[in-house]
């Protein structure tokens, strides 16, 4: 039956999609302090300015709140720099660059709005004496900011067709200045890229996969610099994070509607190819490729939850080894009403349904991130519809960036 998902677990900004482990019944029904410019000594690498030595930090330690959209400077008065670090719990180090000599040091990343900073700079005189300055500063609050809630999550395995996934809770207008600022990197590497979409809710987000699926063993790396980053509007970023996952074994199956069968395959090798009934007419199962988004051992299923009612209403109460295809509903599960039509009869309301002992052994191999494709079937699974990412040609897919 295609049913109403059960919702995306730990759907928070730091917390993506999890498997469910344990059973579970489910219904699926800062002031400036002087302002530095290219004139200023500040900016300047010759280290020959008034007074004694010391450590000169631009923005200093002021109750006002510095604008995000400033620079800061760390500047050695009468000597050299020897090492800065510009840091704050949530937004993360900024990047800077050394003038000439070291006697300077201008950030090179925006500031976080609402974060509150702490330089941490030592040097030496020219006289030889030890320099050093700690000196904390607080941006402005931004008026309007965005977070991206990705997937996967850190630390986990994920199957072989996972994307990087990342769904944003304000419009995201300047897509190019937010992309430039993510990064996916793999070991071994792939080739790969981002593409833009509308959530199936319509907000904005962005996919990254590789051209092919991720060979298993790869480690994965997205990193997210949207810190300071104005999406457009005034909205500005406020996340830094680093996100490693790995992928695991290669589980892929697939269904084929005419057939009524799934095979499903390790690393290549076919592990087994069970009797299924799909989707009947006019409640055909997608075609194309699916992603595993969760599992459940058991769940209501009520048609009411997908908008299904009259004569071909259901409720079928608690049903058993869940693995979520889709959002909208798409799921396989063990459907022993269905007895005797597995293999001969496609009786289904867009579900993939198979015997409960196929379905405990089908739940027990895949895990999320797992490809199932179905074929012979119509009505390809749209993209933003779970990861419906692999049925749009690599070519096509490129596009979809926001970069030249």
């Amino acid at each position: 039956m295609r049913q109403r998902p059960t919702p995306r677990l730990g759907r928070r900004a730091a917390q993506p999609l999890a498997l469910a482990s344990a059973a579970a019944i489910v219904l699926a029904a800062c002031s400036a302090g002087g302002k530095a410019d290219s004139g200023s000594d500040a900016a300047r690498d010759d280290g020959k300015n008034s007074g004694p030595a010391a450590i000169v930090v631009e923005p200093g330690d002021e109750n006002a709140k510095v604008p995000v959209g400033r620079k800061v400077t760390i500047r050695a008065q009468g000597g050299s720099l020897s090492s800065v670090e510009v840091s704050s719990p949530g937004p993360g180090t900024l990047a800077g660059a050394w003038s000439k000599g070291k006697s300077v040091w201008t950030s090179t990343t925006p500031l976080a709005p609402g974060a509150t900073y702490t330089v941490k700079a030592e040097g030496s005189a020219s006289g030889g004496s030890t320099l050093n300055k700690t000196a904390t500063f607080t941006t402005e609050a931004a008026k309007n900011s965005f977070v991206g809630e990705y997937y996967p999550d850190k630390g986990t395995k994920v199957g072989v067709a996972m994307p990087v996934s990342i769904t944003f809770n304000k419009p995201i207008h300047d897509k190019a200045a937010v992309e430039r600022k993510l990064k996916v990197t793999a070991s071994p590497a792939v080739e790969g890229a981002w593409s833009w979409m509308k959530d199936r809710d319509g907000q904005d987000r962005i996919d990254y996969r590789p051209a092919k699926y991720w060979k298993p063993g790869t480690d994965v790396t997205l990193r997210m610099d949207l810190a300071g980053v104005n999406a457009g509007g005034g909205v500005y970023g406020t996340q830094q994070r680093v996100v490693n996952f790995r992928i695991g074994d290669a589980v892929t199956s697939t269904v084929d509607v005419k057939k009524k069968t799934m095979t499903v395959a390790k690393n290549g090798k076919t592990l087994r190819t069970l009797k299924v009934s799909t989707g009947k007419k006019d409640f055909e199962t997608w075609n194309g490729t699916m992603v595993v988004l969760s599992k459940v051992p058991t769940i209501r299923m009520d048609s009411s939850t997908v908008g299904i009612f009259g004569p071909e209403a259901y409720d079928l109460g608690e049903v058993k080894w869940d693995v979520q295809l889709t959002p909208s509903g798409t799921y396989a599960h063990a459907a022993p009403w269905n007895e005797g039509k597995f293999g001969v009869v496609n009786g289904s309301h867009g579900c993939i349904g198979m015997s409960t002992s196929d379905a405990k052994w089908f739940y027990d191999q895949v895990n999320l991130g797992d490809p199932v494709t179905v074929v012979n079937s119509v009505d390809t699974v749209a993209t933003n519809n779970g990861y419906g990412d692999w049925n749009v040609d690599w070519e096509t897919w490129k596009t979809g960036s926001a970069l030249d």
